[in-house]
């Protein structure tokens, strides 16, 4: 018994010590230039406001090996306090942008947003299988649990901010309590949802952002270095 004990105790050591040892998922982190958030900051969608937004951005992307690159974060921010909106389609650049495995899922800003019938024709490819981490992971979507497909954004399919008057961006990514923000979905499979923008969050807590759909996450773009 002694001896079958030692054989199943190795064994199972053995097993883990493989696991622990598992190399990450393929890619080239170095070339990245879009991603997800693997985590959001922690505070609902208070993030800090848009530079707290980039600065998470920056973080996750260094801690993946692509912090070379100027991050920032896919969000709008509405006119308020003498500050006019701010476009999420804006502050990324003009692509082309790849994912950690190496896919571009969009060649240029016009695919991205589908702003010209050809480009809505060809379409982007942020979809669940290619809308991946900086990890280089999938976002659990629908049929997962639990269900993290709601990203926030603040923005319209357009790509740019609201201007009616409500509060889609959980005042400017400052609040954890009062508003809501506009998400979309990255796991989107037709039926016309947006992965820019596809219904408003419940609240701004994180807990409410998680009761929607969502984990407070939120889509990160390179841009090219001024």
């Amino acid at each position: 018994m002694k001896i079958l004990w030692t054989t199943l105790t190795a064994a199972a050591l053995g097993a883990g010590s493989l696991f622990a040892q598992q190399p990450p998922p393929a890619g080239k982190p170095e070339a990245m230039s879009f991603f997800i958030t693997s985590v959001g900051t922690g505070t609902g969608a208070n993030l800090g406001g848009l530079a707290g937004a980039d600065a998470h951005c920056q973080k996750l992307a260094a801690a993946a090996g692509a912090g070379d690159k100027t991050w920032r974060a896919y969000l709008s921010t509405s006119a308020a306090d003498g500050k006019a909106a701010v476009n999420a389609r804006d502050r990324i650049g003009n692509g082309p942008w790849q994912n950690f495995r190496g896919t571009v899922v969009a060649k240029d800003l016009a695919t991205l947003i589908g702003d010209t019938v050809e480009a809505a024709r060809l379409g982007n490819l942020i979809t669940k299988n290619n809308a991946l981490t900086e990890k280089g992971e999938m976002v659990n979507g629908v049929g997962s649990q639990p269900n993290m497909h709601d990203i926030l954004t603040g923005t319209g399919p357009d790509g740019r901010a609201y201007a009616d008057g409500a509060d889609h961006t959980c005042k400017n990514w400052t609040s954890e309590g009062e508003g809501s923000a506009q998400v979309g979905h990255h796991d989107r499979n037709g039926g016309g949802i947006s992965w820019s923008s596809a219904h408003p969050s419940r609240g701004c807590s994180q807990a409410n952002l998680v009761a929607t759909g969502g984990a407070g996450l939120f889509y990160c773009f390179a841009v090219p270095k001024n």
